[in-house]
């Protein structure tokens, strides 16, 4: 057996770089290269080997935040429909911890991500070291444990052998399109340095294997038994279509058997907006159509969805007795509210379902209700759009002039606040797999840094960043990243000088204004004064050498998208926007947290309306 003695860095770079995917036949390199911050742990052991490494095409980028870089990584991964990736490493201690959140968001989205967290000493010699967690009654307890309640595979490499191993498990997760999701390798820095004589045959060329797994003959009768018994049926489009890239098939179910269908978070944009079966988004944060639609089926047939409790409306937005199949390559996923459990390629499996319907030539009882449900939706946004107010400028009409002057392959990134519910119901889109949204998680913070991360998978289209001024101040220093990297995003502030999706949360349910605006403190304990502490998030951006621009009007905001586009670095635009000036709810409810007993009738009131609410919700 040949053999190469190589660092345990050395032959980590060595290893990342031969891994491939391959899918429908099309083989692609699966792993880009590394994000990293260098410090203490691994600066001299992988850090030593990415930098001698030889060769041009296996990047490096240096991130300015641990938890924002592991954004970055994600959303490259998620804009390459899962099929690249960039690994991500930090020092140990803190920067290691920082990764944790990231490493969450990727896991709830099912998106593959991979860390190299650095550790403490694997001799126990010299310890404790700088930055390392000490746990008395277990000491080979370190900051990396954290990882294993947010990661689909967790290992630590206490020798230089151990690397073979732990690497090929990653990657066995990594490319499983079932069980996808963050990765931990934990890496103690004196074991980064040390040799080993590793195999060749560690380093040839390795070319994972997605394969589509069809529905079981006899699940597959049941699911058309089931689906042919029905009369008012409801697609729920999921993330997992676009990922299967089974948009086809699923177009083809709703036109060639007339059944409406509602869109997830995760799963909007992938089918044509302008479909008329196409009814949008679903669920608390969906729209009226949609959501009516829903209420009224006897059937929801769920394409690669987690049925979270937002397109569910804390499973109160089906009928009781209304039938619930799931199509997942998950099959935890597929059990999700007791439905029938179809665990299949989204592709592989709506395919068999159209050949089989068809030869039974059925078709849904609809005639045009939804038809006419989609357009009354479309005249209220538009109407909802042509509202004033005397204050500033309503976030509806912001994100209306914002949908029009977009470019038609432009992608759009959110996460948090209450974008997410304001695009869910409005927001067009003009070219499938332009909107990006992390809404499985809702990581605060995601939004400049999963669009730079969009924008390298993407770099010949534009990128914009949409997000409120709290998202803005928990993480915005990307913006220097995607200066170095000379990857122009266009960054959307909506400004309203607060958390106000809380803050409205908070006062629907009989709670006074607390903590939620962003106002001077008063000489009062727990009070405030009514003046909002002003910021100019435009002027930040030109402090990192970014462009910025400031807008109070429609107008002014169409002037600066039109300057945005045309410049050739990262650009913010700072729009000034009105508290509650977004689209309400429609037909949905949400369950929340609120106390059972207090002082405050209008809290009693709002806990007696959650409690009704509850009598009608599903168990399961």
């Amino acid at each position: 057996m040949k053999t190469i003695r190589l660092t345990v860095g050395q032959a980590l770079v060595r290893f990342l770089d031969q891994q491939y995917i391959e899918r429908d036949g099309e083989e692609i390199k699966f792993v880009t290269g590394v994000i990293g911050i260098f410090g203490h742990g691994n600066v001299l052991g992988f850090g030593e080997a990415l930098a001698n490494y030889d060769n041009p095409d296996f990047a490096f980028i240096g991130g300015k935040n641990e938890q924002d870089m592991s954004h970055i990584a994600t959303g490259y991964a998620k804009q390459n429909n899962r099929m690249k990736i960039f690994a991500c490493t930090s020092s140990i201690g803190p920067g290691a911890a920082n990764m944790v959140t990231a490493a969450a968001t990727a896991t709830v989205n099912r998106i593959p991500a991979l860390y190299f967290p650095s550790d403490a000493y694997a001799t126990r010699q010299p310890d404790p070291v700088l930055q390392q967690v000490e746990t008395a009654g277990d000491y080979a307890v370190t900051t990396n444990d954290a990882f294993k309640a947010v990661c689909k595979y967790w290992d630590r490499v206490h020798r230089p052998e151990q690397l073979m191993t732990a690497c090929i498990n990653a990657f066995r997760v990594l490319t499983d399109p079932a069980e996808t999701g963050a990765c931990c390798i934990a890496l103690p820095q004196d074991v980064q340095g040390e040799a080993y004589d590793y195999p060749e045959y560690f380093f040839q060329k390795r070319v994972w294997s997605v394969e589509r797994r069809p529905i079981e003959e006899s699940r597959l009768k049941a699911l058309v038994e089931l689906t042919a018994g029905k009369r008012r049926p409801v697609l729920i489009c999921g993330g997992g279509v676009g990922y299967s890239s089974a948009a086809p098939e699923v177009m083809e179910f709703c036109e060639s058997f007339r059944v409406p269908m509602v869109e997830t978070a995760a799963g909007k944009g992938l089918i044509p907006w302008d479909k008329e079966y196409n009814l949008g988004g679903g669920g608390t944060t969906g729209n009226a159509a949609a959501n009516r639609i829903l209420h009224q089926a006897d059937l929801i047939l769920s394409v690669g969805a987690r049925l979270n409790d937002f397109i569910t409306c804390s499973k109160t937005g089906f009928q009781e007795n209304a039938a619930l199949a799931s199509i997942n390559i998950n099959r935890f996923d597929s059990f999700k509210m007791d439905g029938m459990s179809v665990q299949s390629d989204d592709k592989a499996a709506m395919g068999q379902l159209n050949a089989e319907l068809k030869k039974l030539g059925w078709r849904s009882a609809y005639t045009d209700e939804y038809i006419k449900e989609k357009q009354a939706w479309l005249e209220e946004v538009a109407a909802q759009e042509a509202l004033e107010d005397p204050d500033g400028l309503r976030m509806t009409k912001a994100l209306q002039v914002l949908n029009r002057s977009v470019e038609s392959d432009a992608i759009i990134v959110a996460a948090s606040g209450s974008l997410p519910g304001e695009l869910q119901k409005a927001w067009r889109v003009k070219t499938p797999g332009t909107y990006h949204l992390e809404y499985g998680y809702s990581c605060m913070g995601y939004e400049i840094s999963g669009a730079l991360g969009a924008k390298i998978a993407e770099p010949n289209r534009q990128v914009y960043s949409l997000m409120g001024d709290g998202v803005f101040f928990m993480a915005h220093s990307d913006i220097h990243t995607s200066l170095q990297e000379h990857k122009k995003i266009i960054i959307i502030v909506l400004d309203n000088m607060g958390h106000q999706c809380i803050h409205e949360l908070q006062n629907a349910n009989g709670i006074d204004t607390f903590g939620t605006d962003f106002r001077f403190r008063s000489p009062a304990p727990k009070g405030w004064v009514e003046e909002k502490v002003p910021v100019d998030f435009a002027m930040i951006a030109r402090g990192y050498g970014a462009k910025g621009y400031t807008a109070r009007t429609a107008e002014e905001f169409q002037e600066a998208l039109a300057q945005a586009q045309k410049e050739e670095i990262t650009t913010l635009i700072d729009v000034k926007t009105t508290p509650f000036s977004w689209l309400g709810r429609y037909e949905s409810w949400w369950r929340v947290g609120l106390a059972e007993v207090s002082e405050k009738e209008t809290v009693r009131e709002a806990r007696r309306d959650i409690d009704a609410h509850l009598e009608s919700a599903r168990q399961y």
